[in-house]
């Protein structure tokens, strides 16, 4: 034998007299796995680059086209002191500088999850560290999926720890973290509602040029039909042409990169001295409250920044870098630079001075590209909103909705009819009622500077609880960025009522609508919980009702991944009757964004080896795809059967031994509270958790591997196993039934008034005009059976 098999056998038999107590993770909390690998690698430079020419087109469609409006909405009354052209420029170029460059670009980027950005991945990046969750559904295998991520021990910890028993101990930091994920997620909706609005607007608004006859009016109604023709063709998708918008934005690019270089020349390279700060200090001493109104429109510069982080999935950190510094910043810096230029020669053009300031001879060419990249801006917007909804409806924060995913090859191009209705509706409103881009600029201002403090309160969590940096680095992150933001919101919720009540309106809907369905989301998860059936009910249940089986699949559909849910007895009281084979399935969404297929499914065994019942918590990410009913079925049933197998040979080589308890998505602990974390084995699409070690113990672990465990079956247990396969089979073509919970919650009779209007009227109307169960799962309506039931929460 040699020395590394002894060493193995002697520790195994040193463990073989530990006491162990099993604890079934089905029905526990979720607990921190250590050790697991930060999600990224290396790109070949050769790919980032081919992502850097494709990023333009997607993310930097908003901020890009920036200068179409930006000086019009600054001075609304026109330019009183020819020198605040100077203040008015540094401040356009250190807004940009310090906030999509500096913070965004080379910090915020870095705190995606998993390569996906946003409002929500932050927030999930911030629930894998901290059990900010409200729906208690955590697990001890969801730390074991390969996109979990989660770091070990470091110096700084006891911050770390500290941060994070905050809160999970306290209710209010988090539902305070929800609410600001929920309203940072409201804004980016207005957000798409009004990107459409104000940039078809301005790039048309250009035709008054070559036109002067048409009148304002005209111009919108123009800018309405485009907005019709643009929400119109959005349920064909963006895959055929999404990379054909890099093209016409880099053109867009090189066009006012161009343009703004010629007037730089042309008519005042002075305007350069702009790049000294002291100019920002003199404009606010000159024009004072009038300096600090028109921030409002100066913010307009860095509209669209949010996407870069939003839409950082489909590409990389250093491609959005490369992207960013080489080509955008030098455009739009220029293109300022000439506008400025042009201003001091003509200031009485601030009104429309992009088009004012483009050469004859290019005039036409640059309409017809500026309102191509207007298109483009609001594509990207329109897509990202839908993305948005779709990762809500997944986390269960908003009501069910249609959602049709668009690309074979990318996921997260998705399409919601009822969304894109109301945002053409609203988007076609907003045109027809504000008319020009100024108040649309004091609305989108909005929009922009509240996601941009939520992300700064997001990511000083994420600096804290998961980076772990210095304290002395996180004080003027705040002071810096936090400052500048806050007195940019407070510039623009000064025009309130010239527009800006429209976001807050519109987000103080959609965060009612959220906060009411994952209020009672979470309050029915709670119910289930505490009405929860364990195995050894179950058994009696069974005998008590004399259940009866019949042939056929069938799955019950729970939310509850822990135990069963208190339908089940609900419908056996009414039918004693269950299929041949009953699984009850948990479809359950991580806080990552994608779950690997390997890892998706986790079964286990209800009541007996021989009851043919199991319970599968089918795992998804927030991106990822809800496979139709055929398709799904079909996998479950593909990895049940390999689970069948795997437990059973997994069981038997453990046996003759008996060194060893082998548990399907479950584990063990020492009674000892000194015990380490157990050492856990994944094979194929089951999750095996071998014993606990006592403290000092060896570390060396043999790898369970069917290979080498197939040799110890006996031709016996084969059989058995193939027969439990051919079952389940024959079972499946039989035919499967899907088995819906109709759940009618209703506030108990001693709750407060609020909560009888939110439960009873607010979260009833929602139910009743959102999509049910069955559609969103993209079940047959012949094969669905639903047990209707009344929960009092």
């Amino acid at each position: 034998m040699d020395p590394e098999t002894d060493r193995q056998e002697h520790g195994h038999a040193k463990r073989a007299g530990a006491k162990l107590q099993r604890h079934d993770s089905l029905y526990g909390d979720a607990e921190k796995v250590s050790g697991a690998q930060h999600h990224g690698h290396e790109d070949s430079w050769v790919r980032t680059l081919r992502l850097a020419f494709q990023c333009i087109g997607v993310i930097y469609g908003d901020i890009g086209t920036s200068p179409l409006y930006v000086y019009a909405g600054t001075f609304t009354s026109g330019i009183g002191n020819i020198d605040d052209l100077y203040g008015t420029l540094s401040l356009i170029l250190y807004s940009i500088i310090l906030l999509p460059m500096i913070k965004y670009v080379f910090i915020v980027l870095y705190a995606n999850d998993n390569g996906d950005g946003g409002t929500f991945a932050l927030y999930s990046l911030i629930s894998r560290y901290a059990k900010v969750s409200l729906i208690p559904n955590q697990q001890a295998e969801d730390a074991m999926v390969s996109g979990y991520g989660l770091d070990t021990v470091s110096a700084p910890m006891k911050r770390a720890q500290w941060v994070k028993k905050i809160l999970e101990s306290n209710t209010m930091a988090k539902v305070a973290i929800f609410l600001l994920t929920i309203l940072g997620t409201s804004m980016v909706i207005s957000d798409g509602v009004l990107t459409p609005a104000i940039s078809v607007l301005s790039a048309v608004s250009g035709l008054q040029e070559k036109a002067p006859q048409l009148k304002q009016g005209q111009i919108v109604w123009i800018s309405v039909a485009i907005l019709v023709v643009l929400f119109s063709v959005q349920r064909f998708g963006t895959d055929k042409v999404g990379y054909s918008f890099a093209p016409i934005i880099l053109l867009w690019f090189m066009f006012i990169g161009g343009i703004g270089l010629y007037n730089l020349i042309k008519y005042d390279v002075g305007v350069l001295r702009a790049f000294y700060p002291k100019y920002i200090i003199d404009y606010f001493r000159r024009n004072g409250k009038d300096a600090w109104i028109s921030l409002g429109g100066i913010l307009l510069c860095f509209t669209g920044t949010e996407a870069m982080f939003a839409d950082l999935g489909h590409f990389n950190i250093r491609s959005v870098q490369l992207s960013f510094s080489f080509v955008l910043f030098p455009a739009v810096s220029l293109a300022y630079i000439g506008q400025t230029a042009f201003l001091r020669k003509h200031p009485e053009h601030v009104s429309d001075t992009f088009y004012k300031s483009i050469p004859a001879p290019l005039f036409w060419p640059t309409l017809i590209i500026a309102v191509s990249a207007a298109i483009i801006a609001s594509q990207a917007m329109i897509s990202g909103t839908f993305a948005i909804i779709s990762q809500s409806q997944t986390l269960g924060c908003f009501p069910r909705v249609k959602v049709l995913h668009t690309s074979k090859i990318y996921e997260g191009q998705v399409y919601v009819p009822e969304i894109n209705f109301a945002l053409g509706l609203l988007c076609v409103i907003v045109t027809l009622g504000f008319q020009t881009t100024t108040n649309i600029g004091n609305a989108y201002g909005i929009c922009v500077t509240s996601v941009m403090v939520i992300t700064t309160i997001l990511l000083v969590i994420v600096m804290l609880l998961i980076w772990r940096v210095s304290v002395w680095l996180i004080i003027p992150f705040c002071l810096v960025f936090g400052s500048i933001e806050l007195v940019f919101l407070s510039s623009v919720l000064y025009k309130f009522k010239d527009g800006g009540y429209l976001p807050i309106v519109t987000a103080a809907v959609l965060v009612s609508m959220m906060a009411t369905w994952h209020y009672v989301h979470a309050k029915k998860y709670q119910y289930e919980l505490e009405h929860i059936v364990t195995n050894g009910d179950m058994i009696e249940l069974i005998e008590k009702h004399d259940v009866k089986r019949t042939s056929g699949v069938g799955f019950l559909y729970t939310e509850l991944v822990q135990g069963i849910s208190p339908i089940f007895p609900h419908l056996i009281e009414k039918i004693p009757f269950v299929h041949s084979v009953l699984v009850f399935v948990s479809i359950k969404h991580l806080p990552v964004p994608h779950v690997e297929n390997s890892e998706r499914f986790l079964f286990r065994k209800v009541r007996s080896k021989n009851s043919k019942m199991f319970r599968c918590v089918v795992r998804y990410g927030y991106s990822d795809t809800l496979q139709g009913s055929e398709e799904f079925a079909a996998l479950l049933s593909e990895h049940l059967q390999l689970y069948v197998e795997e437990e059973q040979q997994m069981i038997t080589s453990m046996m003759p031994n008996q060194e060893t308890e082998v548990l399907q998505t479950s584990s063990m602990v020492l009674e000892n509270d000194n015990a380490r974390p157990s050492h856990r084995a994944a094979v194929g699409s089951t999750v095996y958790v071998e014993e606990t070690l006592r403290p000092g113990e060896p570390t060396e672990f043999t790898q369970p591997c069917i290979s080498n465990l197939s040799g110890r079956i006996s031709e016996e247990q084969y059989h058995i196993i193939g027969e439990e396969k051919q079952f389940i089979q024959r079972e499946m073509q039989k035919g499967v039934v899907y088995i819906l919970g109709e759940i009618e919650i209703k506030a108990r009779h001693n709750s407060s008034f609020i909560k009888k209007i939110v439960v009873n009227y607010v979260y009833s109307f929602l139910r009743k005009n959102f999509r049910q169960g069955e559609k969103a799962f993209a079940i047959p309506r012949q094969k669905v059976l639903k047990v209707g039931m009344a929960y009092e929460i």
